[in-house]
């Protein structure tokens, strides 16, 4: 077995952790070091981890002993801290989004190409085994032609952000909760029904106090014809996630609450499809590693990554202008 990726963790806050326990249930990496620039929180995960607390960036990214960075900062420093990175020679695991603007996104993607870096995007929900078996049965004819979908990702924040905090912002997160969380099921919908060719979009401020979106809607328009629509919230009394695939010959139904199950043409009653809960973070982070070890590149890299943030970019220019929004349009002008 390769020894493990030694990587450094930077940015520190509750996202940090959670990918930071998933590299303590795998053989593939190892923390190695960490560095936030509020010495409290660096001191704090130094010691829950196990790792150094580099005194600054600069010396995380000297340091010998990291060979990769799990970057975790606001979305609005990523090129940057992608930029120092890759010029240090360290590969990159990158939390969704890719950036802010499209033309951050592809600039970072640029120059880990050019650094001969790997690239590496956190998109776990399409991951998820449910995900896959629809994936597969699609794959198999068993959809036949994909037609519509309706995907629902919520959750209740009420009382539970801190207003400081950049995911909350419009500067630091535009588009709100649809950037935040609904990215990720336009992600699935997108390799489940196929990419996405224009987007209309409605966002609406409704529960929690600030200045950015907790209820988005869009519609997407696949480049197959068919349709789907996608609703995120933060606004909703709890969590929620639903997301039902309709083809010609086949519909598949999951939600959080009753799980997946498959109803052919023809049939009356849905089949319950057991799928086995997997471990979608650890799966993600040894793709990277794996990758970083001369294996394939990861699944979700900055050229997908950054297609991905267009459509929610198109989202977010259509409920501002009120137009339908090709998201050719954002590739091309954001």
């Amino acid at each position: 077995m390769a020894d493990p990726v030694r990587v450094a963790c930077i940015g520190m806050g509750w996202w940090s952790d959670v990918l930071a326990d998933a590299v303590t249930r795998s053989s593939k990496l190892k923390i190695v070091a960490c560095f936030s620039r509020s010495e409290d929180k660096r001191q704090a995960f130094a010691k829950k981890y196990g790792c150094r607390a580099a005194p600054s960036y600069e010396a995380a990214l000297k340091d010998k002993g990291v060979e990769a960075i799990i970057n975790t900062t606001p979305n609005d420093v990523h090129l940057e801290t992608t930029r120092q990175a890759a010029q240090a020679g360290k590969h990159v695991f990158l939390d969704k989004p890719i950036a802010n603007s499209v033309s951050d996104g592809r600039k970072i993607t640029e120059i880990c190409r050019q650094a001969g870096v790997v690239l590496g995007l956190g998109y776990q929900r399409r991951r998820e085994g449910h995900f896959r078996w629809i994936k597969r049965q699609i794959e198999a004819g068993v959809f036949g032609q994909m037609v519509n979908a309706e995907a629902n990702i919520s959750r209740d924040r009420l009382g539970q952000f801190d207003l400081s905090s950049w995911r909350y912002t419009a500067a630091g997160m535009p588009g709100g909760v649809m950037l935040q969380i609904g990215v990720h099921y336009a992600d699935v919908l997108d390799y489940l029904i196929g990419p996405i060719k224009a987007v209309s979009g409605r966002f609406a401020q409704l529960v929690l106090p600030g200045d950015n979106p907790d209820v988005a809607s869009l519609v997407l328009e696949h480049e197959n014809g068919a349709l789907s629509t996608l609703n995120a919230s933060y606004a909703s009394a709890s969590e929620y996630y639903l997301m039902n695939i309709y083809g010609k010959t086949a519909t598949a139904y999951y939600d959080l609450h009753h799980g997946l199950s498959l109803l052919k043409r023809g049939e009356k009653t849905p089949v319950a499809i057991p799928c086995t809960k997997n471990d979608t973070f650890v799966e993600e982070l040894e793709e990277f590693a794996d990758a970083v070890r001369g294996g394939p590149p990861p699944e979700v890299g900055g050229d997908y990554a950054t297609k991905s943030l267009a459509v929610i970019r198109a989202g977010i220019a259509s409920a501002r202008e009120g137009r339908r929004v090709e998201v050719a349009e954002i590739l091309a002008n954001d």
